[in-house]
């Protein structure tokens, strides 16, 4: 199957502009007879079932939480970046879109890219209508800080708490459709399976967490918004509900899964501790603004951090990318971090941190200014580690937070599935191989308020789509198929948790598929995976029934999704031999251990097809094009 991008023709300034006026419109009274499924209540599901439901359409919301607000965008504290240029400090939607392609270690779509920095600034004043508490300077204006991978003060934030005040944004807009009888809300549903009925998606199939129930429910259009997959390494910063079922669902009913490994490690993360950590916690890179990342030059060197005078410190970010010193992009810091501690200068117990120190910027500008930017981080990493961020350097060590792979999409956010539309972090489309800070907020509000509303109503238009019933012999096979995948679980009858396959997943993956990356690694990944897998088929214990409250059950078909999709993430991994962003091949660096592209042989996007069970799946490429940000080697220097 050819990838066809659809990203219309013209200067890129020109592209969407033409593209809106180009595509064919829902007449206003028609929207009325269109039923939308959106799975997913993050900021992507959230914005784009509000702004869809004001639009007209009839809509359907699928919530993994009991609550929207408790979706994993909350999550995200430092902030959303924004091209509007407030400080005067040379920024435009034209620096937003090259740092982007940059950041991305030129591994991202143009087009797309482009569109997200045009709609940067819009999604700011769609948030501040909402009531977004934006930080303010003393004359009124939004406040804006750095981030990495910019030179530019461009990143928009609430304390540290902006994700969640971003969401309780979206979420005032989806309740009041709620009200208005716009949006139809159902919580604790889980998505098992996608239904493809005459060769479009036209509906999903849920099961009910709190009585176990299948249900079926059909549209004429879904949405995917359901995040990322990095739970799949066991430790990560993600929320621990956070899976890949849906949209690996979605990928075994014909959509092709893009670039699944291109993992972000984010270096700013409370360390590991011991054997009975969940999951890890995120100290926002926001900290990296005013607290500066050393270790001891000395090797072996277990002295308080306030003992070791100024001179014995490396502030090694500072060193080697003065141009940008702490505030380099999440990869370039992650790598550098793990050099450090594998040279045996990492800190703490465990030997397995860095220093986050704000003694410097206290000194500058007073605890109270601190305590003001980022107190409730201070507050969140005290409490963990009982600690004083004041009084002593933060510990941080780098851990896997974002996903920059996901189902392939076109311009119009629509998978190879027609009718099939996908938002977020769940698809590849914006962020290469690498994501820069703050970029998250603003790809799901983007896709969600500003691109969803005008490119849906361009597939819609564009012929008749009858009704079609849950009767449907779709709806039928789909509901047999997860309810088979169910009763295959509740029969193994063994005697480990599902956890205890996922933590050793996770170790499989973070140990050879993780920060660093090699053909011996990964092809030691693809013999571990498979019997970890037949382990799991005939040990795992899941108690209870499926017609009832039963989380085992929810966990263990995460992890068994989880112990399929890690496959074709390390047959990703091992297909890509180049090091770009956040997949690091240890073969391909240069000699100062830079990540180091192949740019003649792997500049396109890998999008996988699945063949069926037992089957290898399809490679298939799209080529980037890079007309207007040349490629180069990326330099923080």
């Amino acid at each position: 199957m050819t990838l066809d991008a659809k990203v219309p023709s013209g200067p890129i300034e020109k592209k969407w502009d033409k593209h809106r006026f180009d595509m064919k419109l829902v007449n206003p009274a028609n929207k009325r007879k269109y039923d939308i499924l959106v799975v997913g209540t993050g900021l992507a599901g959230s914005s784009a079932a509000a702004s869809l439901a004001q639009l007209g359409y009839n809509v359907k919301v699928f919530c993994l939480q009991d609550s929207p607000r408790r979706a994993h965008s909350i999550a995200a504290q430092g902030g959303i970046n924004a091209a509007k240029n407030y400080p005067n400090d040379g920024d435009s939607v034209w620096r937003l879109f090259y740092d982007t392609v940059k950041g991305g270690d030129f591994r991202s779509r143009e087009a797309n890219v482009y569109r997200l920095a045009q709609i940067s600034s819009s999604i700011i004043d769609q948030c501040v209508a909402l009531g977004v508490p934006f930080a303010r300077e003393y004359g009124g204006l939004l406040a804006n800080r750095s981030f990495g991978g910019a030179q530019v003060s461009r990143t928009f934030y609430a304390r540290g708490q902006t994700g969640q005040q971003l969401l309780l944004g979206a979420y005032s807009a989806l309740i009041r459709q709620v009200g208005l009888g716009k949006i139809q809300m159902f919580t604790r549903r889980e998505m098992l399976d996608l239904v493809v009925a005459d060769g479009a998606a036209r509906g999903i199939i849920c099961r009910n967490l709190v009585t176990g129930e299948l249900e079926a429910y059909s549209g004429h259009a879904v949405l995917l918004c359901t995040g990322g997959y990095g739970n799949m390494f066991y430790l990560s910063t993600n929320a621990a509900a956070s899976n890949v079922t849906a949209t690996w669902r979605a990928y075994k009913r014909g959509a092709y899964f893009a670039n699944p490994c291109f993992t972000q490690i984010h270096p700013t993360c409370i360390p590991v501790t011991g054997e009975h950590q969940s999951k890890l916690t995120l100290m926002s890179e926001s900290l990296r603004n005013d607290g500066r990342v050393w270790v001891p030059k000395k090797k072996g060197d277990t002295r308080a951090p306030e003992s070791i005078p100024e001179a014995e410190r490396d502030y090694y970010l500072e060193r080697k990318y003065p141009s940008f010193g702490n505030l380099v992009p999440r990869d370039v810091a992650s790598r550098n971090a793990k050099q450090v501690i594998d040279e045996g200068r990492g800190v703490g117990t465990t030997k397995l941190a860095v220093y986050l120190d704000f003694a410097d910027a206290i000194r500058r500008m007073g605890e109270n200014a601190i305590r003001e930017k980022y107190g409730n981080l201070f507050d969140m990493y005290e409490h963990i580690t009982n600690e004083n961020p004041y009084k002593t350097p933060m510990r941080i060590y780098p851990a896997v937070h974002y996903t920059m792979g996901g189902l392939w999409v076109d311009y119009n956010l629509m998978t190879t599935i027609p009718g099939l539309f996908c938002l977020g972090e769940a698809n590849f489309s914006d962020h290469g191989s690498n994501r820069l800070g703050a970029s998250a907020l603003m790809q799901g509000l983007a896709d969600g308020y500003f691109i969803i509303p005008y490119t849906l109503g361009g597939y819609l238009s564009q012929g008749p789509l009858p009704k079609v019933g849950t009767d449907h012999p779709a709806f039928r096979q789909s509901e047999n198929d997860a309810r088979g995948r169910i009763d295959k679980i509740l029969a193994v009858g063994g005697k480990h948790s599902p956890a205890s396959f996922h933590k050793r997943l996770g170790a499989i993956m973070w140990d050879y598929c993780g920060m660093s990356r090699s053909e011996t690694g990964l092809r030691k990944a693809l013999v571990e995976i498979p019997k970890l897998r037949d382990e799991f088929w005939k040990g795992v214990s899941v108690p209870g029934g499926g017609e009832e409250f039963n989380q085992t059950l929810e966990r263990a078909g995460r992890v068994a999704d989880f112990l399929e999709f890690s496959e074709l993430v390390v047959k990703d991994a091992l297909e890509r031999r180049e090091s770009c962003g956040g997949h690091f091949r240890e073969e391909s660096q240069t000699p100062d251990n830079e990540a180091k592209r192949d740019d003649a042989n792997f500049s396109h996007v890998a999008a996988w097809r699945y063949q069926g069970a037992g089957a290898e799946p399809e490679l298939c490429k799209e080529p980037l094009e890079f007309e207007h940000v040349h490629l180069a080697q990326r330099s923080y220097v």
